[in-house]
């Protein structure tokens, strides 16, 4: 019996990384237990969580800032207690959101050519957990829609323009949230929870529309993330340590559509998803490689792809949205690896012969203009990501400088009784006057 061998353009990718001079040197990678990514990219700059004392610190890199790292190179250091998560804003490429053991989170407007000196100013701080923030994410499509979770187990959306907290979901999990993920157009979200469940939730409705509990047998941490078509693909363990990834039908989650068993290291795996390409990138934290899968929607929706391996094993790992690759040289994903005291890029390529654009390989991606402003959001309305072409590359536009306009209770409140005093005193002189014609 001959097998016959899956057709997929994606079949050869190969990693590779960078040279030594293209590396990001002498960093201080932060030791913190906490398994998020420590890193965030996006076409302009690369942002790393560091050790630091007295407080919480991360770096900020021009992305041509390669080489070695001064140890006085200016951080962003506002927060009291160490980052846990820090993520770059999809519709600002200067804007950044970080997320603290201090339970606040903090978002911050980067200057055009990056940090001169140390930055602590954050534009707006957001306070309204209990307990340290380990989780931030941007809403995709409208601007300034904030989205943190805390080890006070509730999940709040941000209005960021504003600084105030519009949405709390407080009593839908009863244990430490993992981690939280929007769909394509963000108009639902899916968690994962210590309580080994998954849920998706209507955040606006506040409402949970599917769950499925034990979704992974296994008791360490699991990862669920969105799909393009509306599944949720997650990553876990079973029951013997076995780690897994499976996918979910959301209108059906009795049973998992497919699992995959891989192997049985006890790394969290984090997933990093292309919704243009449907690749999907498994890196652990702690492992040395990068396996890549290829989702369909035919059985067994799942294909294997290939491995990339290192000798190093990774402390964290950034994901370079598309609009910053090379589409030149066939790139298809860009990670950035934080090594204990370094970081290095790693290209993804597909080897193509011609020079010319590749079409298949870059379909229409989401772009950096917001569909909806917040307000429109949070009334209910949705839209789907703007999409732009790559085909002669990406040209970052102006960004707009970030505003917060808060809204004060208290300021309210004056002008209503200085609004009222100034009708009172009317009423008054009005019948002084008649008192007047009267006489």
């Amino acid at each position: 019996m001959r097998r016959v061998v899956r057709q997929s353009k994606f079949r050869h990718v190969f990693g590779q990384a960078v040279k030594n001079d293209q590396c990001y040197d002498d960093i201080r990678v932060s030791r913190v237990t906490w398994d998020s990514a420590f890193c965030a990219v996006n076409p302009k700059f690369v942002a790393i969580i560091i050790e630091a004392s007295g407080g919480g610190a991360f770096l900020v890199l021009p992305l041509h800032k390669t080489g070695r790292i001064d140890k006085s190179y200016p951080t962003v250091c506002g927060h009291t207690g160490p980052v846990l998560d820090i993520e770059w804003c999809p519709h600002n490429d200067q804007v950044i959101a970080s997320g603290s053991e201090d339970c606040t989170v903090m978002v911050w407007q980067i200057p055009e050519n990056g940090l001169v000196t140390a930055m602590s100013e954050p534009v707006v701080v957001l306070e309204g957990h209990s307990k340290r923030v380990g989780i931030i994410t941007w809403h995709p499509t409208a601007r300034n829609v904030l989205l943190s979770a805390g080890c006070d187990n509730q999940i709040i959306i941000w209005n960021v323009g504003t600084g105030e907290a519009m949405i709390n979901l407080e009593d839908m999990h009863p244990d430490v949230i993992y981690n939280v993920c929007w769909n394509r157009n963000g108009s639902l979200i899916c968690t994962s929870c210590k309580d080994k469940g998954i849920r998706v939730i209507d955040p606006r409705k506040e409402t949970i529309i599917a769950e499925k509990e034990k979704a992974h047998e296994g008791a360490r941490p699991m990862r669920a993330i969105f799909l393009s078509d509306g599944n949720v693909l997650t990553t876990g363990f079973s029951r013997m340590s076995e780690r897994q990834l499976a996918l979910w039908n959301t209108s059906n989650m009795d049973e998992p559509m497919t699992v995959n068993e891989m192997d049985t290291s006890n790394g969290v795996l984090l997933p990093f998803y292309d919704p243009d390409t449907n690749v999907v990138y498994l890196c652990g934290k702690g492992d040395s490689s990068i396996r890549y899968f290829e989702i369909t929607d035919e059985a067994p929706y799942v294909h294997f792809l290939s491995t990339f391996a290192t000798k190093e094993p990774q402390r964290g790992m950034g994901y370079m949205p598309k609009r910053g690759l090379d589409v030149n040289k066939c790139e298809i994903a860009r990670f950035y690896k934080l090594h204990e005291r370094k970081c290095e890029p790693i290209v993804m390529t597909v080897p193509r012969k011609s020079d010319l654009f590749q079409d298949d390989l870059y379909p229409d991606t989401a772009g950096p203009d917001p569909a909806l402003e917040a307000e429109d959001w949070f009334d209910g309305k949705n839209g789907d990501p703007i999409s732009i072409s790559l085909k002669n590359g990406y040209v970052p536009g102006k960004n707009r400088e970030f505003k917060v306009v808060k809204k004060n209770i208290l300021d309210s409140k004056v002008t209503k009784n200085s609004e009222n005093s100034t009708l009172i005193h009317k009423i008054e002189l009005n019948s002084r006057m008649e008192a007047i014609k009267i006489k």
